[in-house]
Formats: C-alpha cells, structure tokens, sequence
C-alpha cells in the first residue's frame, strides 16, 4: 500500500491511496468467496464454479464492489496512520482512479481531520459570586409555590375573573363567518394568564362573569401549523359556565404534617432554606461553567471544517427524532405541526452544534496545555453516574467495560477537571 497527502485546505486533507494487485486481488478473492453461490454457471454446482469462469461469464468487474469494501478499510487506516492525521468524519471517495486485478486499486478520498485550535486568554474571566446566601423573599416564594401546588379551587358564582383563576366555557371560532375545524369546544377549562390559547384570547376574558357570552378577536400567528388560519384575524363567541379561583391553605404546623415529615413549620422553613441554597449553588455554577467555556472558545481560533459540522448535525437530528419517537411524535407529523422541514432543522441546529464542537476542541487542548489528568476516583465517579443514569449495577458494568469504554470515562473526568480549573483561575464578582 502507496499513500500520498494530495493536499490540506480547511482542515480537509485530500488522500491518494494505492493498493498493489497482490492484495487487491486478495480482497477480490473474499468477495468472490462471499458472493459465489449467487451465480448459476452451466456445468457447475451453484457456488462451486471457479472465480476464472464467473468472471468470463459476467464480466471481470463483476466481484470489485464488495472487493472495493474489503480493501479500502485497511489500506485508508494505514494510510491515516502514516501521515499522522487524525479524522473527525467519514472519508468520502472522491474517485476510484484505478481498479483491475492486474493493475490494483488507486482511490482518492477525502477526510475532515482534526482543526488546530490556537487558544486565547481562558483565565481570569469575570463570573458571579459563587457563595450565596438565602432570603426571606427567597423562602417565601417557595412557600407560596407550595400553597399553589396546594391550592383547591372553588367554584364562585359571583366572581370576577382575573389572572390565576379557571374558567370553564363553551367557544366556537369563525373565519369570515364560517365555523372552522378544531375552532370549537365545550366546558373547556382554561386558567388566565396560562397563555395556553392564541395571543390576546385570554385577556380579553378578564373581567367576564358566569353566564356572560362574549365575542373574542384575535388573530392566528403567522407561523401558526395550519396554513388557512395562518395569521388570519377570528372571531371567537364564547360562554362563560363557571369560573373557579385558587384556595390557599395556611402555612402552619398542620399543613406541613399533610406535605412533609416534618412537624412543624420551622423545621419545614429550615429544611426548604437548605434546599433552596443548594439549588441555588448548582445554578451558579452552572452559571459559571458556561461563562468560562464561552470565553475561552471566544478568545480562541478555530476552522471547524464543514464535513465535521455535517456530521454532528446528522448525529444530533438521529437523537431528536429519538426522543421524538419516544413521545410518539413521528418526524413527518412534528414537521407538519410546526410548518418546517429537515433542511430548516438543520439550519436551527447548526450554530448550535458548531458552539458545541469548539467548546469540545477547546476544552481538550487546554487539557493538553495544562497537563490535566484524571485521578482513579473520578474516573470512578463518571462510572457510577453512567451506572445510576442508565439503571446498571456499577459492579456489572466494571465488570464488562472495555478499555475504550475506560478512555471515554476518563476524558469525561479530564473534562471536569478542566472546567473547575477555569472556575478556579475566574474572577469572582
């Protein structure tokens, strides 16, 4: 096997690979062995008639598809291997030059390697206090969330609606008069101030009372997913049945016994206090990771190549459809539903999906530059939170990992340890 690096631009390098007629002629060889009992041949046995007479039969190519695939795997990972390159994609056959028995394989393909990445400044970037303490405001909106959640609602003939309360009514939508499909509903509980209808229809009903019947105009939002109510004006006749409003229970000894194990509500208080800093820490961290990532990809340079960028949006629309099909959705139907398409998809990841592959190149080659390794014990950490994040025994999993399996936990472990330099080497404000 012969290589040569025809060329690098924009960090795609563009390869020639040679592969002698002996061994060409070897892979040709298995495809014959794969593909031999395919073939009738007067005179032989089906899959025992020679390579030689196959060959005169149906042409001397007839066997060089699947030899194509036998050949190219070995001879492009020597070829990468001699040129020190290292791939972030898929190699694409740009032409096959040469292919006979007699003569061999020449190919050219190329392949997305990994960009430099010329770092900036990454240290002593400005991020917020990471120390908190918690308030009263702090506590009492928690507690206030808890009453919500709490709340009974109650059924108030007399009442007003206003923002927070549920009213139950009967509607029907007109275009130009006409009543259209999926306009039309009974006894439909809605709670103002949800924005669960279109713009503007749950304003306009407060202030109505039980019994009330009123005319709602509002006007379908441009992108709306059906194309004949797209930003067209409508009408709405509504009838109020019942509005019901939020009972909240006091905060005492007694209502923390019914939501808690806790007797009274000081304990309780001291508890949620706990809880609220913690939460609050996690959050400020998490602040602060993303800001010291931001700057440091910021302040540095990095030609992504393209085949690299189209390859993480190919593997981030396979995990969307995903979750999509886990939900039941179907991509045809979320495409329909929000009036977009694969390409329009693509188009809204990409800039994610670019952020996403610097911060990666970034954070590796400061790794790099600051010798970051990663100790036993948080490689055994990454372990057990992969192990507790997909329901496994962490003794089974130590059991049957493998050592590449063992390199991506401890890249996982080097990454967070980089992440808490930079936090370290931050400016606290």
């Amino acid at each position: 096997m012969v290589s040569t690096v025809e060329k690098i631009e924009k960090n795609v390098a563009t390869l020639k690979i040679e592969v002698s007629s002996e061994d060409f002629n070897k892979a040709i060889n298995k495809s014959y062995n794969k593909n031999k009992v395919s073939f009738n041949v007067a005179g032989f046995r089906k899959g025992k008639a020679p390579r030689s007479i196959i060959e005169r039969q149906y042409g001397e190519n007839v066997f060089y598809e699947d030899a194509l695939d036998f050949a190219f795997p070995e001879a492009y990972s020597k070829a990468i291997e001699e040129h020190e390159l290292f791939p972030v994609a898929r190699p694409d056959m740009e032409t096959i030059d040469q292919i006979s028995a007699s003569e061999g394989l020449t190919i050219t393909v190329s392949v997305a390697i990994k960009p430099e990445v010329v770092l900036g400044e990454y240290k002593g970037t400005e991020i917020n206090s990471l120390t908190y303490e918690v308030t009263e405001e702090d506590l009492n909106e928690e507690l206030l969330k808890l009453q919500t959640q709490n709340a009974r609602l109650v059924s108030i003939d007399d009442a007003v609606a206003k923002d927070g309360d549920t009213v139950i009514l009967d509607f029907e939508g007109f275009n130009d008069g006409v009543a259209f499909e999926g306009g039309k509903g009974e006894n439909y509980s809605l709670v103002l101030g949800s924005n669960t209808f279109i713009p503007g229809f749950e304003d306009q009903l407060v202030g109505v009372k039980v019994g009330e019947e009123k005319e709602v105009n509002v006007t379908f939002p441009e992108e709306y997913h059906a194309a004949d109510l797209s930003g067209k004006p409508v009408v709405f006749k509504v009838k109020v049945n019942e509005i019901k409003v939020q009972e909240l229970p006091d905060i005492d000894d007694e209502f923390v016994k019914d939501i808690s194990e806790f007797d009274t509500l000081e304990e309780f208080k001291a508890d949620q206090k706990s809880k609220i800093l913690e939460a609050k820490l996690i959050s400020l961290k998490e602040e602060a990771e993303e800001k010291v990532l931001e700057v440091a990809v910021g302040n540095s340079s990095i030609e992504v190549p393209e085949p690299m960028i189209a390859e993480e949006i190919e593997k981030s629309l396979q995990n969307f459809e995903y979750r999509m099909k886990m939900q039941g959705i179907s991509m045809e139907d979320y495409f329909k539903f929000t009036n977009g398409s694969v390409d329009s998809l693509k188009a809204d990841i990409r800039e994610d999906v670019i952020r996403k592959i610097k911060t990666e190149l970034v954070l590796e080659k400061i790794t790099e530059v600051e010798n970051i390794e990663a100790s036993e014990e948080a490689i055994q950490e990454e372990m057990v939170n992969y192990a507790k994040s997909y329901n496994i025994e962490i003794d089974k999993l130590k059991e049957s990992t493998t050592e590449n399996e063992i390199e991506y936990f401890k890249s996982l472990a080097k990454k967070k340890e980089t992440v808490q330099l930079l936090i370290n080497q931050a400016i606290q404000k």
